[in-house]
């Protein structure tokens, strides 16, 4: 969960999800499913996954980073299908809810002044201002984040 979250604020920050999150979340979903014996069945369900999203990057809507988090991090859910596509709904309901946030926001946010004064927080907010004014581009971990969590979350607390 510290890698998704880590994903979450790294994409925030900078817009993007470096390679070796997505890599140690493979591993470590990989390693789960060995464990439970369900990898083959695992596998199947993030190629499917996996191949879909490749066409949502190949049409330009979501970036490479956004597409390996997601499908890496769909190995830490259980694979059946009922719950993988319980992850995908509940990740697409997230980011939907991101993007109208981000959407509301660009008519209520004003451009931001130029200027490199304030501490790193302030000029966070600055660049984050500057980002929705211009409508740029989600940061999607944050969904995929979310979306791991409304599924392995309901598991720890029932066992």
């Amino acid at each position: 969960m510290l890698l998704l979250v880590y994903a979450a604020v790294h994409d925030v920050a900078v817009r993007t999800v470096p390679n070796w999150i997505s890599g140690l979340i493979l591993l470590s979903g990989v390693g789960l499913r060995m464990a439970d014996h369900s990898l083959l069945t695992s596998l199947t369900a993030v190629l499917v996954l996996f191949l879909f999203l490749f066409g949502v990057w190949l049409a330009g809507l979501m970036g490479g980073g956004d597409v390996k988090l997601w499908a890496a991090s769909a190995f830490l859910v259980p694979p059946s299908w009922q719950t993988m596509l319980f992850f995908v709904a509940n990740t697409l309901f997230i980011g939907g809810f991101l993007a109208v946030v981000y959407i509301l926001m660009s008519f209520v946010v004003p451009s931001p002044a130029a200027s490199r004064a304030g501490s790193c927080f302030r000029r966070f907010l600055r660049v984050e201002r500057w980002r929705i004014s211009r409508r740029a581009a989600l940061p999607y971990a944050c969904a995929i984040a979310g979306g791991v969590c409304t599924v392995l979350f309901p598991r720890i607390f029932q066992t």
